[in-house]
C-alpha cells in the first residue's frame, strides 16, 4: 500500500506500482470507441501509461496535453492515458482539444487494472479512482520507469518518463 497527499488528506492506494524490471501486469481496458485495448497489442513497442483520476480535472487534462505534445518523434512509442472516465468523455476531450498523439483507455469495465498496478484509491471521497502515476513499459513488456505522483494534483515528471524510453 502506498500513500499520497490530496488537499491535506492522506489517501491510500491498493498496493504499489510495479517495480522496475518486472513484467508489466496484463490488462484489458476500453478505448474511446468501446473497443478492447490489451497490453498484448503493444508487444514490440514502448508504452507509457499516463494514469490519473479523471480527464475532467485540470491537472489530468494538462498531463494529456503535455504527453500529446512531447511524444511526437518517439519511434514505436504509444502513450495510453488511463482513468475511470467513460470513453465518451475521453472521446469528447480528444475532439475538443485536438489530441492526436496519445490514446485513452477506461478502467470502467476492468477495475482490476487499478489493483494490478497498485493505483486504486480506497479511502476518502476519491475511493475507486486511480491515483496519478506514470508507468513506462519497454518493447519487451518490462517496466522501465514508474512514478506515483504526490500530491495528487501535481503533474508527473515528464522528463523522467520520456528519458526512460
Amino acid at each position: 500500500m502506498a500513500a499520497i497527499e490530496h488537499n491535506g488528506d492522506i489517501l491510500n492506494t491498493s498496493g504499489n506500482l510495479p517495480d522496475v524490471g518486472v513484467p508489466a501486469p496484463d490488462f484489458i481496458l476500453a478505448g474511446t470507441s468501446m473497443e478492447r485495448i490489451a497490453l498484448g497489442a503493444y508487444v514490440g513497442q514502448r508504452l507509457v501509461l499516463n494514469i490519473f483520476p479523471s480527464i475532467d480535472t485540470e491537472t489530468c487534462a494538462e498531463s494529456v496535453r503535455v504527453f500529446n505534445e512531447r511524444v511526437t518523434g518517439f519511434y514505436d512509442t504509444t502513450v495510453l492515458c488511463v482513468s475511470a472516465a467513460l470513453p465518451f468523455a475521453a472521446k469528447r476531450f480528444c475532439g475538443d482539444e485536438g489530441i492526436e498523439n496519445v490514446y485513452f483507455a477506461s478502467t470502467f469495465r476492468s477495475p482490476e487494472f487499478a489493483d494490478d498496478y497498485g493505483v486504486r484509491i480506497f479511502n476518502s471521497n476519491m475511493a475507486g479512482l486511480c491515483a496519478r502515476a506514470v508507468v513506462v513499459i519497454n518493447e519487451y513488456g518490462r517496466v522501465v520507469h514508474s512514478e506515483l505522483v504526490s500530491p495528487l494534483n501535481a503533474e508527473p515528471d515528464y522528463n523522467a518518463a520520456l528519458n526512460a524510453l
